[in-house]
């Protein structure tokens, strides 16, 4: 590993020096997220006086709306220049917290934060497609990088907002508020510093022969040689997006199981929650390069979504133990199975991105991955209900039911995504071969 490491590959990411600026603005970007995303619902129940029945709402309304700025955003990257869309999510994003600045009617709050959101799953999508651009068959790296960034950038966000709430005014709250629209506006000002990259959908590729155009469509796609393929139409592709929701789990066993299941069914002290983050954060960074390599091409990939389902099996185990002990052995099971769920996590982050993009066709990969993108927003608006609602509800039962289907999942993901591949690959080497016959 000498030579590559994080600060290293930092300093030389894989896309040259657009990639370095795009990186910068993601780690401004999910800083300023950090901020609003330690700051958000306090804000709305002691600044704007919301009750939990409105603030369910909002966060509800906010989640369905990040749900479609994914395919959203993949759909116009076919058609629109890339660099001038992210800077067009940045810039409303800008505009969407300044009206929370200065409206306290419900029905405009309600709208900001739809479209805030909105534009921000656009910009996460976007982002995706403009490193894949850049990055090329080195994207896993770049994702790698990226992941070691913004989780950096959160925790300075988090930190920062710490101070804001300690304060605890209005005029805190809204400085907040502040800070989080200026590092939207400065991660615009860095984008317009990149080049548009090559290529529409990812990344540009050599002009196909007439009579190999047909090969390019995996199985599946409907339409003719000169359509361009739809992943609304294309059921092995959404047979993968569909398999990939559940694969998203992890944020919610990290974010809300593990302290939810420490508070209500351990002996652990509270003080432990907060260590949870901090060994997801420290472990992001140390591991995340580490386990891009294993995973940089669509085999590795496949490798990883099988592992990632016996891991995260595995963690479950340890939540449902951490309720036969002390707070010792309770703190040292769910300490251990946090760092489990980051180990799945960094395969689902690398592996799902991977094979989003191998699995689409050359001609629509931006569609393709808006659909792909609806994967964690999905699982945001309904993971927490799941495991609060059907696994926690369980007990110890529903954490290894979770753990068995999780693996179940997996296995049955990896499958198919190695008949795709195969199924493209083939289709691609009878291309060449009609190519040079002609």
């Amino acid at each position: 590993m000498r030579g590559n490491g994080l600060w290293a590959q930092l300093r030389q990411p894989p896309g040259g020096p657009d990639a370095r600026i795009m990186l910068l603005a993601q780690g401004v970007d999910r800083t300023g997220s950090g901020v609003w995303a330690a700051a958000s619902v306090l804000y709305f129940t002691y600044v704007c006086g919301m009750d939990a029945g409105r603030l369910g709402l909002l966060l509800g309304v906010g989640a369905v709306a990040g749900i479609i700025g994914s395919p959203l955003a993949g759909r116009a990257a076919e058609r629109l220049p890339l660099r001038g869309l992210l800077i067009g999510c940045h810039l409303l994003r800008v505009a969407t917290m300044g009206l929370l600045l200065v409206v306290d009617h419900f029905a405009a709050l309600l709208l900001s934060v739809a479209l805030t959101c909105l534009a921000e799953r656009g910009a996460k999508t976007l982002e995706m497609l403009f490193a894949t651009r850049v990055a090329g068959e080195r994207r896993a790296t770049y994702q790698a990088l990226f992941r070691s960034v913004a989780n950096g950038g959160y925790a300075v966000g988090t930190g920062f907002a710490a101070i804001g709430l300690a304060v605890g005014s209005t005029t805190a709250y809204r400085a907040l508020i502040v800070a989080n629209a200026l590092s939207y506006l400065l991660a615009a000002l860095l984008i317009r510093r990149t080049t548009e990259p090559a290529g529409r959908g990812l990344v540009a590729t050599p002009p196909a022969q007439p009579s190999a155009q047909p090969s390019s469509q995996p199985s599946g796609v409907e339409g003719g040689p000169e359509a361009v393929p739809s992943p609304w139409r294309d059921r092995g592709y959404l047979l993968f997006v569909l398999l990939d929701l559940p694969m998203c789990l992890d944020d919610s066993v990290l974010n809300v199981g593990l302290p939810l299941w420490l508070i209500h069914h351990t002996d652990a002290p509270h003080a432990v929650v907060p260590a949870f983050l901090t060994l997801n954060t420290v472990l992001v960074v140390v591991l995340q390069l580490r386990v891009s390599a294993w995973a940089e091409n669509p085999r590795g990939a496949t490798t990883a979504v099988g592992w990632y389902g016996v891991t995260l099996l595995a963690s479950c185990l340890l939540i449902a133990l951490s309720t036969g002990g002390g707070p010792l052995t309770a703190s040292l099971a769910l300490l251990a199975a946090a760092a489990l769920v980051t180990l799945a996590e960094l395969m689902r982050s690398v592996s799902s991105w991977e094979l989003a993009v191998s699995l689409a066709p050359p001609r629509a990969k931006a569609s393709y991955l808006g659909v792909a993108g609806m994967s964690q927003s999905v699982q945001k608006s309904v993971g927490p209900m799941l495991l609060t609602g059907v696994v926690m509800a369980a007990g110890p039962a529903g954490w290894l039911a979770l753990g068995a289907v999780s693996t179940g999942l997996a296995a049955v993901q990896r499958r198919a995504s190695l008949r795709r591949l195969a199924a493209l690959e083939a289709s691609a080497a009878a291309g060449v071969a009609v190519a040079v016959v002609g």
